[in-house]
C-alpha cells in the first residue's frame, strides 16, 4: 500500500483541491469533515444496527436457497433433538459442523426455556443471524472510517441498510451470511494492523503499536482463520489481501511463520477434531469442500451460468441501483486494494460452472463503502452549491432513487416472493404440535420447503431424493416426478394413503388429482407462493392435501 493511501486509511483523506467547483467530488478533509460531520458513537451505530436488522429478520418470510434450512438449521436441530435429516453433503464429508453447532446452541437453550414452539422454532435463528449481522454494519462503519472518514462512514451504513439484497440474504442462516460479517469485521483489524503497524495514529487515538506483533492482525488472521472453517472458500478472499501485504512487508518469516500459521494451525485443528468428534470419523472437511466445489466440478450438478455472468447479470443485480455510485467512487477514490478484492473475488468465483448469488455476497458491503464515498462527495457537493436555485440536490436525489428503488423490493422479495414453502411448514408445525400430523409427502423438486427444524415433531416425512448419480445422465426422483408427475407418483408410492398430508406446487397438482382424490384426500390449505417463475414452470401457490379421516 502507498503512503499516500496509508495516510487516507488514518483518516487523512485526500483534500479538495482549492477550487471549489462542480468536478471536485472527493470527500472532505478530516478537519473539515470533524466540523460538519457529527461522529456518531460506535455504540450508537451498533445499537441502530441491531434494532434495524431484528426488524429485518422479522420480515424475512420468504424461501431463498435450501441451504439456509438444509445444511444449518436441519442439522443443528439433529444436534439439538436427535432428529433431522442430513443431506448427502454430510454422509461424504463436505460440511463442517461449527456453523450448524451455533445454532443448535440456540435450539438447546430455547428447549430449555420451554420456548420451542412453532413461531420461536421459525423466527429465533433469523433473529440471531441478525445480532450478527448488526456486528457486520458496525464493522463496515468502521472500515469505512478507518480507510476514508467519519462522514463516508456514515454514507456507508446507509447504503448497507437500504440495499435490497443484504436486507434479502444477510439476517438468513446461510453459511456465507455469517462469512460475510466475518470477513468485513477481518478486514476491519487487517487495514488497523497495517496502520498500527508504521506507527501511524489510527481511530483518532495517538498509539503506536509494535511492527512485530500487531494485536490487531492477529485478530484478522483469527477471525479469516474462522471465516474459513464456516466457509473453505473464503481462503479466496484473504488470499488476495494476505499476499499482497506479504509481497510488501519486510518480515515475511516472520509473517507467514509467527502468526499466520500458528494461527490458522490452530483453528484447522479445533475444527478438525470438532468433526471427528460429530462425524465419528476422520473427515477433513476443508480439503473434502475443495476438491469436490473447485477441483472436481461437482456443483455444477446444480447447474452452471456463462463464465461472465457475476459480472453482466449476478453482482449487478444484487448491487442494484447502487452500482453506478459504487463505480464512481471506485474511480474517484484510487483505493485499488478493496476494489482489486472485490474484482478478484468475482473473478475467480466466475472460473467456476455453478453460480450463485450468495457465493459473492461478501464483497457486497464493500462494493457498498464506495457508494458511500460517492453520496459523502455529493454531500460537499450540495454544501459548496448552496446557493443554487434547484429544488433537488444530486444526492437529494440520488437518495431518493436509492430509497425508491431498493425498499419496495427488498420488502417484495422478503414478504411475499416464494413465501408459500414457509407458510405450509409453518402451517404443519402449528397442526403437528396440536397433533393433527400424522405423516407427510412432499411431492415437489427435492429441499423445495423446510423441513424438521421447522416442524420440530418426530413424525415420518417423506421428500423427492435428489441426490447426485455416480452415473451421469440419471435422473433423481425430482427430475422424474416433474417430467411425469402421475406415472412417477403411481410407481413409486402405489397408495398414497399411508400419509396423513401431502404437500406439492399448484402447477403439479393438476397432475396428480386424481390419484390424490382417489385415496380420500382433499384440499385443506392453499398458501400463496409467487407471481413469477424463476427456472420451472409457475409455482403460484403451495397446496396441502389431508386426508379427511385426519379431518
Amino acid at each position: 500500500m502507498s503512503h499516500r493511501r496509508r495516510s487516507q486509511a488514518a483518516g487523512q483523506a485526500r483534500p479538495p483541491p482549492e477550487e471549489e467547483g462542480a468536478g471536485d467530488s472527493s470527500p472532505p478533509s478530516p478537519g473539515k469533515a470533524r466540523r460538519r460531520v457529527q461522529p456518531w458513537p460506535e455504540r450508537r451505530v451498533l445499537a441502530l444496527a441491531l434494532a434495524f436488522r431484528a426488524a429485518n429478520a422479522l420480515l424475512v418470510r420468504t424461501y431463498f436457497n435450501p441451504d439456509e434450512h438444509w445444511q444449518c438449521l436441519e442439522v443443528a436441530h439433529r444436534i439439538a433433538f436427535g432428529y433431522g435429516h442430513l443431506t448427502w453433503e454430510w454422509k461424504r464429508g463436505l460440511r463442517g459442523y461449527l456453523h450448524p453447532l451455533i445454532f443448535a446452541a440456540l435450539y438447546k437453550f430455547l428447549a430449555f426455556l420451554h420456548l420451542d414452539t412453532p413461531w420461536f422454532m421459525a423466527m429465533a435463528p433469523r433473529l440471531l443471524q441478525s445480532v450478527f449481522a448488526a456486528f457486520g454494519d458496525l464493522y463496515l462503519y468502521k472500515l469505512s472510517k478507518l480507510i476514508f472518514n467519519e462522514h463516508v462512514a456514515q454514507w456507508a451504513l446507509f447504503s448497507q441498510l437500504v440495499n435490497w439484497f443484504m436486507f434479502f440474504c444477510i439476517t438468513r442462516t446461510l453459511s456465507n451470511s455469517l462469512e460475510t460479517v466475518l470477513t468485513v469485521a477481518g478486514l476491519y483489524y487487517w487495514f488497523k494492523a497495517i496502520e498500527s503497524s508504521k506507527g501511524i495514529s489510527v481511530d483518532s487515538k495517538q498509539q503506536t503499536a509494535s511492527y512485530q506483533s500487531p494485536q490487531s492482525r492477529k485478530m484478522a488472521l483469527l477471525i479469516a482463520a474462522l471465516a474459513c472453517a464456516v466457509r473453505p472458500t473464503s481462503a479466496i478472499t484473504w488470499l488476495y489481501v494476505g499476499l499482497l501485504d506479504f509481497i510488501q512487508t519486510k518480515s515475511k518469516c516472520r509473517l507467514l511463520f509467527l502468526e499466520v500459521i500458528p494461527l490458522g494451525a490452530i483453528i484447522l485443528a479445533v475444527t478438525t477434531f470438532l468433526d471427528w468428534w460429530m462425524y465419528g470419523s476422520r473427515v477433513i472437511v476443508p480439503l473434502n469442500f475443495l476438491k469436490f466445489n473447485l477441483f472436481s466440478s461437482g456443483g455444477d450438478y446444480y447447474g452452471t451460468h456463462v463464465f461472465h455472468w457475476y459480472f453482466t447479470q449476478g453482482f449487478p443485480s444484487m448491487i442494484w441501483t447502487f452500482l453506478p455510485l459504487s463505480v464512481f467512487g471506485v474511480i474517484k477514490s484510487r483505493e485499488w486494494r478493496i476494489s482489486g478484492l472485490i474484482a478478484w473475488v468475482l473473478g475467480v468465483y466466475s472460473l467456476l460452472g455453478h453460480k450463485e448469488f450468495r457465493f459473492v455476497l461478501p464483497v457486497l458491503p464493500l462494493a457498498l463503502m464506495f457508494s458511500g464515498y460517492c453520496l459523502a462527495a455529493m454531500l460537499q457537493f450540495k454544501a459548496k452549491s448552496l446557493h443554487g436555485k434547484r429544488h433537488f440536490s444530486k444526492l437529494q436525489l440520488s437518495v431518493i432513487l436509492l430509497v425508491i428503488t431498493n425498499v419496495p423490493m427488498a420488502l417484495y422479495m422478503s414478504l411475499f416472493h416464494q413465501r408459500g414453502t414457509e407458510d405450509a411448514m409453518f402451517y404443519l408445525s402449528k397442526e403437528a404440535h396440536d397433533g393433527r400430523v400424522n405423516s407427510v409427502l412432499f411431492l415437489m423438486p427435492c429441499h423445495s420447503t423446510p423441513y424438521y427444524s421447522s416442524l420440530h415433531s418426530s413424525l415420518p416425512m417423506r421428500f423427492l431424493d435428489c441426490t447426485p448419480s455416480d452415473n451421469k445422465g440419471t435422473l433423481d426422483e425430482s427430475d422424474r416426478f416433474l417430467m411425469n408427475p402421475h406415472d412417477f407418483v403411481g410407481e413409486i408410492f402405489g397408495n398414497l394413503s399411508s400419509f396423513s398430508h401431502i404437500v406439492l406446487f399448484e402447477s403439479e397438482e393438476r397432475r396428480v388429482l386424481q390419484l390424490l382424490l382417489r385415496d380420500s384426500f382433499e384440499e385443506v390449505r392453499r398458501f400463496f407462493h409467487s407471481h413469477f417463475k424463476i427456472d420451472r414452470d409457475l409455482q403460484s401457490s403451495v397446496v396441502i392435501y389431508s386426508q379427511r379421516d385426519v379431518l
